[in-house]
Formats: structure tokens, C-alpha cells, sequence
């Protein structure tokens, strides 16, 4: 229980951040879609530098995950580019319509949306779905 400590506190951490930047809030998400507001531009586009520098930082000092494996990022094929477009836009679609990335969607749930859980149930279910239909799709 001890070692789950340490996760339950970045995970409250991350919460708060997300509630105080107002990346859950409903209202940002609109305003983003209808291209009135820069604000969760410039917040998406922070995590994009932050994500690439990690990603730098990792592969310059060739760091380990917790069991010492050596930590490898394998590059997208390029071939599939119709299949990530697709999976983009039903991302985007989820997204607009319930108002909440997948990410937040506890952080929505903690903060007292009590609806949210109608989200988070068919996150659920679909990806339960996924894991039936994986074996039949292409990969």
C-alpha cells in the first residue's frame, strides 16, 4: 500500500492542476472547438514541448523504467497514416460531444460532475469491446 502512495499523490497533484488550469472545464473545450480562445491551444501545445523534451531527455541519457529495462520509443508507421487519422477524428468527435478528454474524465468525476460517469462507463465499455474485436482488426 505503501508504494501506491507516492501515485495517489502525483495523481491529486495532476488533478488540481487540471482543475485550476480549467482543462475540464466544458466551457475551454467549446471555446477551443469554435477556435474563439487560445487557452487550451497554448496548454495542449506546452504539453506537446514538454512531452518532446522528456522524450530527448530520456533517449540522451538512455534512462530505465522501474525494473531496468532500457526505455524505447518505436516510431510510428508511416504506412498507417489513414488509420491514425481516423483514430484522430473519432478521438476529436468523443471529445466535442461529451465535452471531456479521456484524461480528466475522473478528475470530472472527483470534482463532483456526477454525469461524467455516463462517459466513463461507455469509455468502459468500448474499450471491453476493443478487447473482443482486437483479434478480428487489423494491426
Amino acid at each position: 500500500m505503501k508504494d501506491y502512495l507516492k501515485y495517489l499523490i502525483a495523481g491529486l497533484f495532476f488533478g488540481f492542476v487540471l482543475v485550476k488550469s480549467e482543462v475540464i472545464s466544458w466551457f475551454r473545450i467549446q471555446e477551443m472547438f469554435r477556435f474563439d480562445a487560445f487557452h487550451m491551444y497554448g496548454i495542449i501545445g506546452l504539453a506537446v514541448i514538454v512531452a518532446m523534451g522528456s522524450i530527448e531527455v530520456i533517449q540522451k541519457l538512455n534512462l530505465t523504467d522501474f525494473n531496468g529495462n532500457k526505455i524505447t520509443i518505436s516510431s510510428k508507421d508511416s504506412s498507417q497514416v489513414t488509420r491514425y487519422l481516423l483514430g484522430g477524428v473519432l478521438f476529436g468527435f468523443g471529445w466535442a460531444l461529451t465535452g471531456a478528454c479521456p484524461g480528466p474524465l475522473f478528475t470530472l468525476a472527483g470534482a463532483g460532475y456526477g454525469i461524467i460517469v455516463v462517459p466513463i462507463a461507455s469509455a468502459m465499455v468500448g474499450t471491453w469491446v476493443y478487447g473482443l474485436l482486437r483479434p478480428k482488426l487489423p494491426h
